[in-house]
């Protein structure tokens, strides 16, 4: 056969626009695009009247193993990307125990990932108080990156990086060539807003959401942008909710720094009345802003200021999303399956063209993190791409691939669905369920050239 896989009659979504092609693969790579191929192939996939997205990047998923496998584990976790037409994931370094804060903790995470992932992974290494010396051995251990907390992570055995620790960490992995992933709240801001609560005997969404002002977050990010001056390192600034912060990371962009941003679903389809109506299965931090402040940041969105979606999926058990105290209840979206099909919406409410859907979604997060074949529909990169069907999908219990059902995204209908998820040519995922099991992912480590900013 002169191809493994060809779709037919798909409406391309590329760089230059959206194109009815044909697409060829062979060995697990896109061999040719173009009209109307017609060489033999072992499978042909008619594809008439839907969509073929770049497989979607998603550099900021938890999936809590080892330690944690009871919250989503590395199998349950890359099954429920592939149905929402992700291909490629970055696993940050907490939540799972041990923390992924040596290179001797992330070569046995990318064991455990090797084993069990439907698809490609990427491991973020974490700066963490006592772990600076380990920085360098996990960049030549395949880490993506590395990860920060400038305020509480929500697990013990992450802790948050104190001023010195940052300082020096970025200085380490500037030198290595990395970036540094921050969450970018102020720790003093939170801490002394949440004892002001506590105080009143104030615990519940109110409450919570007004512990972690927009200032929290202007304040972090402003400060890690000055340390980036000091130390030359390279930031990546993780799920940010406010208009005001993009804007602060875009001036540092003109001024020069390798900044990057990213905002994550939940901030851009929901809102603070949400997490009023929904309760613990809403709460994340930052937490979702308001109505204004979604449309402010959509607006920035679809101005070009931001410059890539990610899930930050963060599950956990159901007992622990608390209703009684929202400070104690766990902070994390479970919605990773959700990205792919959350931006083609906000695209069509908003007349966005389909490919500023697949830049955000994946040829950002591969451009900046160095993955030279992932990320765009071109001849001779990976053949991972999602067909998409114009057809409503509605978030049920029984179409969630997440080990626990509960999601902010029960309920919602999206006007697309993902038909079939192909990674490096294999069909992982295909009209509600898997196609093959197995593990078929592989450990990916960033090219050592140096993508420029974007």
């Amino acid at each position: 056969m002169a191809y493994d896989v060809i779709v037919k009659g798909a409406k391309a979504v590329r760089k230059g626009g959206t194109e009815r092609v044909d697409i060829a693969v062979k060995d697990g790579k896109i061999a040719l695009i173009g009209p109307g191929i017609d060489e033999k192939a072992e499978q042909v996939v008619q594809a008439d009247g839907m969509y073929v997205f770049p497989g979607a990047v998603d550099c900021h998923v938890h999936f809590n193993e080892p330690g944690r496998e009871e919250w989503e584990g590395i199998e349950t976790g890359s099954n429920m990307l592939a149905a929402g037409g992700c291909t490629s994931y970055f696993d940050m370094p907490l939540n799972c125990i041990p923390s992924t804060v040596t290179a001797e903790n992330l070569l046995a995470k990318a064991e455990i990932a090797e084993r069990k992932s439907a698809v490609d992974f990427a491991l973020w290494g974490g700066l963490m108080p006592g772990y600076t010396e380990h920085i360098r051995p996990m960049a030549e251990a395949g880490a993506i990156g590395f990860k920060a907390f400038l305020s509480k992570s929500g697990t013990d055995e992450f802790q948050s990086a104190d001023e010195r620790t940052l300082l020096k960490g970025m200085k380490e992995i500037a030198a290595c060539g990395k970036v540094l992933a921050l969450h970018a709240e102020s720790d003093a801001l939170t801490r002394f807003l949440e004892a002001e609560y506590a105080l009143q005997g104030k615990i519940d969404a109110r409450a919570y959401a007004s512990s972690r002002p927009e200032e929290a977050e202007c304040e972090a990010v402003q400060r890690a942008i000055e340390y980036a001056r000091a130390t030359g390192c390279a930031l990546h600034f993780v799920h940010i909710s406010t208009k005001r912060a993009v804007l602060s990371i875009q001036q540092a962009k003109k001024d020069g720094l390798d900044v990057t941003v990213e905002t994550c679903p939940h901030y851009l389809l929901f809102s603070f009345e949400d997490f009023l109506k929904k309760g613990a299965a809403a709460k994340c931090a930052p937490p979702l802003r308001s109505e204004a402040d979604k449309e402010e940041l959509i607006g920035v969105l679809a101005e070009g200021l931001i410059d890539m979606v990610s899930s930050d999926h963060s599950p956990c058990h159901p007992s622990l999303k608390r209703e009684d105290n929202m400070f104690l209840s766990w902070g994390g979206i479970s919605g990773g399956q959700f990205t792919l099909l959350g931006m083609i919406q906000l695209a069509i409410d908003h007349g966005i063209p389909f490919e500023h859907v697949a830049r955000w979604t994946a040829e950002a997060p591969a451009k900046r993190f160095s993955l030279t074949n992932k990320g765009r529909l071109e001849e001779g990169f990976d053949a991972d791409f999602a067909i998409v069907r114009p057809e409503p999908f509605t978030v049920t219990k029984e179409t969630m691939f997440s080990k626990h059902k509960q999601s902010l995204y029960e309920g919602r209908t999206f006007p697309y669905r993902i038909a079939a998820t192909y990674s490096k040519g294999r069909c992982v995922y295909q009209d509600g369920g898997r196609k093959q099991s197995g593990a078929f992912g592989t450990f990916l480590k960033p090219s050592l050239i140096k993508e420029p900013i974007l």
